[in-house]
């Protein structure tokens, strides 16, 4: 169950996409200035908006205060995860799933292609999809019938690129402009990756080698706020040698937040390699770990 909160109580997501924009913003300033500890007025200053306005936004759109959030990006939480990390791994692959503390994990159902279907390369499918604004800025999402089968992130300008990118991971299917449909499967995709539970199971669609199902497989049971490392899947999918192959694996996952490739880092403690920049990684990362630890 969901305990009650004090300052970090979950407040409701919001209810329009453009709704995270200014969340966005603070998302990035305070990444990019935490060692400066910016103000709550000057962080809602880059926002656009009024401190007390502010405060309940970005608790809306990330799900935890924006002092908690600062908190979480301080230096060596990183490291102080992972010390935990082993024996939480090895809890979650045991019982199979995420872990108590996200038990809406259920609701994120997984298809994969059959082999003959991923030698087709979608060949017979339709992608719908749309540019949809969430957290941690601007997403492409792409979907079939049964599911999500794309979702990165387009900075600015580069949309037509991201687009160009989806189409060469599926390059028989056939796409077609939709951000209508793509809008509300943007809503609960960006709900689950801020740990609220959803009234209806979302889907995902993916295609790729046996060893990359295996990997984003691995990927989904790492728990909500929790960090492992390239060594820690290998050794989950009995491949111990092949922390490099496991890392090729990680960033070919095309479906971003979703199969969390963000909670994988180097053993040191260091947070990089992340296809959409070590910034944005770093983002997603506190906001899980402050919201797990409220």
């Amino acid at each position: 169950m969901l305990k009650a909160l004090t300052e970090d109580k979950l407040a409701a997501p919001p209810a329009r996409l453009d709704d995270y924009k200014p969340v966005a913003r603070a998302l990035d300033f305070l990444v990019e200035h935490f060692e400066d500890a910016p103000s709550l007025e000057e962080t809602a200053a880059v926002a656009g908006l009024s401190s007390a306005h502010f405060q309940r936004v970005f608790k809306a759109g990330a799900g935890v205060s924006p002092k908690r959030f600062l908190q979480y990006l301080a230096a060596g939480e990183a490291k102080k995860a992972m010390t935990l990390g082993d024996s939480v791994l090895d809890a979650s692959f045991a019982a199979g799933l995420s872990g108590p503390s996200r038990l809406h994990d259920l609701f994120l159902v997984s298809e994969a292609m059959t082999p003959g279907q991923y030698r087709k390369k979608g060949e017979g499918l339709t992608i719908r999809y749309g540019v949809a604004d969430g957290p941690f800025g601007a997403a492409l999402i792409g979907a079939t019938e049964k599911g999500i089968c794309w979702l990165s992130f387009a900075h600015p300008g580069d949309e037509a690129a991201q687009v160009k990118e989806m189409k060469g991971d599926w390059p028989a299917a056939a796409f077609e402009r939709d951000d209508a449909f793509i809008a509300p499967l943007g809503v609960r995709a960006f709900a689950f990756a801020t740990n609220r539970p959803l009234d209806k199971p979302l889907g995902l669609h993916v295609q790729g080698t046996n060893f990359q199902l295996k990997v984003w497989e691995a990927l989904l049971k790492v728990p909500y706020g929790g960090l492992v490392t390239y060594g820690d899947i290998a050794k989950t999918i009995s491949a111990p040698k092949a922390s490099r192959a496991v890392g090729a694996a990680v960033g070919a996952n095309m479906v971003s937040l979703l199969i969390p490739c963000h909670r994988v880092i180097l053993s040191s403690g260091v947070i990089h390699n992340y296809r959409w920049g070590a910034a944005r990684k770093k983002a997603i990362l506190a906001m899980e770990r402050a919201s797990a630890a409220a």
